[in-house]
């Protein structure tokens, strides 16, 4: 597809919390900017935090064995403390977290990483430790968002936009899409968000519009 058109505008907004509705929210802050062409992007983890899926460490009390799995990950994933760890030993069972550690360990032996986020569940992956999200929920550990692609298809529906999606995005250039509106490309879409233009600390941007995606899409498959 080409991008000439294409142009991400992050939206900024105020300090969300589990009272606000994402929908609600997003069509607040970008009804004036939305186009029939546009689509629309927001952070997963603040869709959790407006979904109440949030817990304190305190709260949380990690296992022996949740303090032994977290040693092997890499000490900048959201596993690797083990309050992380025990998180998602809760939403996925210990047996599954602990068999796809070592399921994953042996893959990377025949160089096939990433073998225990495909296995462990798919809160693995999403589940962010303190101080992975924005302030004050920094102080919590946010399990990934419940149902995703009806979020999605929720703000399409609101907003009469091109399409949506809740995506998964960090510093690290890791970028995914796990809610999607159908008729979008989510490795594309995941591919424009690479560098990150949501801002969900003190920038308080958790809303990115991909605006013409829709028209570089039309043309495009005019070509």
């Amino acid at each position: 597809m080409t991008e000439q058109a294409i142009e991400l505008k992050s939206v900024p907004t105020r300090i969300l919390t589990d009272k606000d509705n994402i929908v609600d929210v997003i069509e607040k802050y970008t009804k004036e900017d939305i186009g029939p062409y546009d689509v629309v992007s927001v952070a997963e983890s603040v869709v959790a935090i407006t979904q109440g899926r949030f817990v304190r460490p305190e709260e949380i009390q990690p296992t022996l064995l949740a303090r032994v799995l977290c040693r092997f990950i890499p000490k900048e994933g959201s596993l690797a403390s083990a309050y992380g760890m025990q998180t998602v030993m809760n939403a996925e069972g210990s047996f599954r977290v602990t068999w796809a550690l070592f399921i994953g360990m042996l893959g990377k032996l025949v160089g096939r990483r990433g073998l225990f986020y495909e296995l462990a569940g798919e809160q693995a992956a999403l589940i962010d430790d303190v101080t992975g999200t924005m302030p004050p929920f920094d102080k919590h550990l946010v399990y990934g968002p419940s149902e995703p692609k009806k979020v999605a298809e929720a703000i399409k529906e609101r907003l009469g936009c091109y399409g949506a999606v809740v995506a998964d995005v960090n510093d690290l250039k890791r970028s995914r899409i796990v809610g999607i509106t159908d008729g979008l490309d989510p490795k594309e879409i995941a591919h424009m968000l690479v560098h990150n233009p949501f801002g969900n600390a003190s920038q308080k941007t958790p809303i990115v519009i991909i605006k013409n995606y829709g028209l570089a899409a039309q043309k495009a498959t005019a070509q």
